[in-house]
């Protein structure tokens, strides 16, 4: 776990959180919808914004080649590196679908990027926010494809392929992902089934935290886990975009309301 340097002094300022944006599918017309979408949104609470939390799966796939990134998505990358120059920092979350960045977009865009969640204290509230994949009881599966992805040996073994065929491959599986599990990611289980209020509870018995945040479960959530402590999970942008926002003494969860840039 990672503890980030307290956040204090907003002055009028805020802090949001979005997650789960897809950009690169199901096609080039949707993905650059969304893309735009995104984009205006970023570009209308920069007048305010402080930090930005990005909470992993920003790209449905992302690998980078040593000298070749894939190929698109030029307005949010340069968003994200122009309000970076303005001064607001960018906090990049990696997920289950964009965990191969070597680097990329750290030295070029200038955020921060974590692999794992962290905690940090925003104007005296303690925070918890991650992806959320591989967190919380099952799921052995997925979590064992995670340890073989993250392993060296197997992204050395992935740059071997032309960009052509593995990027190719990878946006088929994923595909198939999707259409296996997107009916399910609409369905709430239920608290006592969710795994990700699990976990939160779980930690909860350890430390107080008032607010834990999350993504990767693609369903809006906000639940009161005790009288002062909440999970958040910011749910995907394909239906209905969701974000959260901290003013320095309450935290708002809202769906995005301009539907169109």
């Amino acid at each position: 776990m990672q503890r980030l340097n307290d956040i204090h002094g907003l002055n009028g300022k805020k802090i949001y959180f979005a997650s789960d944006f897809h950009l690169g599918v199901p096609d080039r017309e949707k993905s650059l919808m969304r893309e735009k979408l995104l984009v205006n949104w970023l570009e209308n609470i920069s007048h305010d914004a402080a930090h930005i939390f990005l909470l992993g799966d920003v790209f449905d796939f992302w690998f980078e080649y040593k000298t070749v990134v894939p190929k698109g998505y030029t307005r949010m990358l340069g968003k994200i590196a122009t309000l970076v120059d303005r001064g607001i920092e960018i906090h990049y979350f990696t997920g289950n679908h964009d965990m191969w960045t070597f680097g990329y977009l750290e030295m070029e865009l200038g955020v921060k990027l974590y692999r794992n969640p962290v905690e940090v204290k925003i104007e005296g509230k303690n925070f918890y926010i991650g992806h959320g994949d591989g967190l919380g009881p099952g799921d052995r599966g997925y979590k064992f494809i995670k340890k073989v992805f993250s392993w060296k040996v197997s992204q050395w073994l992935f740059a071997r392929l032309h960009p052509n065929f593995g990027i190719g491959l990878a946006n088929y599986w994923s595909g198939k992902s999707r259409a296996a599990n997107g009916p399910v990611d609409e369905v709430f289980l239920g608290e006592d089934k969710e795994w990700l209020v699990i976990y939160c509870k779980e930690i909860l018995q350890q430390k107080h935290y008032d607010y834990f945040i999350f993504g990767h479960r693609h369903l809006p959530l906000h639940i009161a886990l005790s009288d002062n402590s909440f999970y958040i999970n910011l749910g995907d942008w394909f239906k209905k975009p969701h974000f959260a926002v901290f003013n320095g003494v309450h935290l708002q969860f809202e769906k995005l309301k301009q539907e169109h840039p």
